[in-house]
């Protein structure tokens, strides 16, 4: 019997400067909460990262550092140290993990840069609820535990159209933070500054979009996997010039990809859009699945929230409210099937995935009827698999794998 052929994973050159970069934020923080040369704060993923920077703060992110403890399987060990002082298992396992985590004194930023012990200790921890409840509720334990300040936005749900009276709303609070962390720094808010970081991040999130829709090409040069994985620099280097150099190397190599017709999937036959969170401890797994079955993942609802076009240095707090309030998790069923579907004509997709993750009600869109709407609007088949961003407890590899085989052959038979 002859081998299998092993599928070949092309790698991104740019992700040597990638790793480069995220060595030096990640080193970065540590120096700043260890010698005490820069105050440390930890932000929500979209919560307010421009006001943080241009105040001079060093910038944690837990749920990059709960991704990071889901991407290397070690969520499994921390969750049941959580539920154990009461966090229900049904809650986000990315607060699970990282609480756990905390709790047993482990982080894997050890293993991947040697002589970084934890997580760096915050001086504030700032929060936005844009995304759920469970970022509050999560910041307020170590702010009880470590006995640091906590400040926070709380944003509307299930915003159809973003209105004036939203962003007046969001834009005050932002405002409001600014005392609190004067106090913290011992000096005055310098506008100028956040104007310019406000543009540094506008900067980064229109490269991000140019190096997504780079995947508008057949074939694709990139997948959701390894967006999930390029992403981070716009999750925790916004507002950096750091990342929009990084964004301007890889868009280049994207381009010539797409130049030489070089595509992600050798031979790519059908087109997917994932549509939810990634299942962190297994994206290699599952990439190379897809792949076997020349289908390319390579649109997602997940990776194109970190593109915030309504950043502004001419007007800051109000363009970093309209942003996070545009946030995709944000909005009401009405714009997310909307949504949705101009992705889907833009990438030319051939069938959706929609992840039901079991401790994300807010980024699991399959709940309420929508890939049933959306697939007798569009006429796009749809595939719901069950898993986890991080408790992969909830994840059935062979019942995942032999779902997604029949549905690809259902689309290449519709093909």
């Amino acid at each position: 019997m002859s081998e299998e052929k092993k599928v070949v994973r092309k790698k991104i050159q740019a992700t040597d400067q990638m790793n480069k970069i995220m060595s030096d934020y990640f080193y970065g923080l540590n120096e700043a909460a260890t010698t005490g040369s820069k105050k440390v704060a930890w932000c929500t993923s979209v919560g307010p990262a421009e006001l943080l920077r241009a105040m001079g703060f060093a910038v944690h992110f837990p749920e990059n550092h709960a991704a990071m403890l889901g991407a290397t399987r070690l969520s499994n060990e921390m969750i049941p140290v959580a539920n154990a002082i009461g966090y229900s298992p049904d809650i986000c396992s990315y607060l699970t993990a990282d609480i756990g985590a905390y709790l047993k004194g482990m982080t894997p930023l050890s293993k991947a840069y040697p002589g970084i012990e934890s997580v760096p200790k915050p001086d504030v921890l700032v929060y936005n609820t844009n995304q759920c409840r469970d970022v509050q509720d999560w910041l307020a334990w170590y702010s009880e535990k470590l006995g640091v300040p906590m400040i926070g936005i709380a944003s509307p749900k299930n915003v159809n159209e973003v209105t004036d009276s939203h962003i007046d709303d969001v834009a005050s609070q932002i405002q409001a933070l600014v005392p609190t962390l004067e106090a913290i720094t011992g000096e005055k808010l310098d506008l100028e500054r956040l104007r310019e970081t406000v543009s540094l991040s506008r900067q980064c999130t229109e490269l991000w979009k140019d190096v997504l829709e780079t995947a508008t090409a057949s074939p694709a040069p990139i997948t959701f996997f390894d967006s999930t994985i390029h992403m981070g620099p716009a999750v925790v280097l916004r507002g950096t010039q750091e990342a929009i150099d990084y964004y301007r190397v890889l868009l280049a190599e994207l381009k010539e990809r797409v130049a030489n017709g070089v595509g992600a999937v050798e031979g790519e036959s059908l087109r997917i859009y994932w549509e939810g969170m990634p299942v962190w401890g297994r994206l290699r797994q599952h990439s190379e699945m897809f792949a076997e079955l020349k289908a390319a993942v390579l649109a997602s609802t997940y990776c194109s929230s970190w593109i915030f076009p309504a950043f502004d240095p001419g007007d800051p707090f109000r363009s970093m409210a309209k942003a996070y309030l545009e946030l995709f998790i944000v909005r009401a069923d009405a714009y997310k099937g909307e949504y949705i579907k101009e992705m889907l004509a833009k990438f030319r997709i051939d069938g959706i995935i929609y992840h039901d993750a079991k401790t994300c009600p807010y980024n699991s869109n399959n709940r309420y009827g929508m890939p049933q709407r959306l697939e007798r609007e569009t006429g796009i088949p749809a595939l719901v698999i069950s898993g986890d961003l991080n408790d992969l407890r909830c994840v059935s590899d062979e019942q995942t794998k032999t779902n997604v085989e029949a549905f690809i052959e259902q689309l290449e038979e519709g093909k």
